[in-house]
């Protein structure tokens, strides 16, 4: 079992920067990619950036230029840079790892505001 626990969400205003972190425990070495999700009020869950076991990265289109996934083994732990946020970045965003079983654990979000 993996455990994850985000944190770094907060109030920002328009043009700003967070950075969100999320940390990993329990099975860690069962993990071989992580991913950020955000959930907007009304709509559903995307897939934000995506980190593969390899490193490679991909990003939703929204965001590409702006948001940056990175992974810290050591620490067992996931970043997202998030740059120029605006208010459609409003959201409660989550960390998601995917397990070599084939399972997925999620932590349980941390929100984002972005507002003037």
């Amino acid at each position: 079992q993996v455990q994850l626990v985000e944190s770094g969400g907060g109030l920002v205003q328009p043009g700003g920067s967070l950075r969100l972190s999320c940390a990993a425990s329990g099975s860690i070495f069962g993990i071989y990619a992580r991913s950020w999700h955000r959930q907007a009020p009304g709509k559903q869950r995307e897939l934000v950036a995506h980190i593969a076991g390899n490193g490679n990265t991909n990003y939703t289109d929204s965001v590409k230029g702006r948001f940056t996934i990175s992974r810290d083994r050591a620490k067992s732990t996931v970043y997202l840079q998030m740059n120029n946020l605006k208010p459609e970045d409003t959201a409660v965003y989550y960390c998601q790892a995917e397990l070599l079983d084939g399972r997925t654990s999620w932590g349980k979000g941390t929100l984002v505001t972005v507002s003037s």
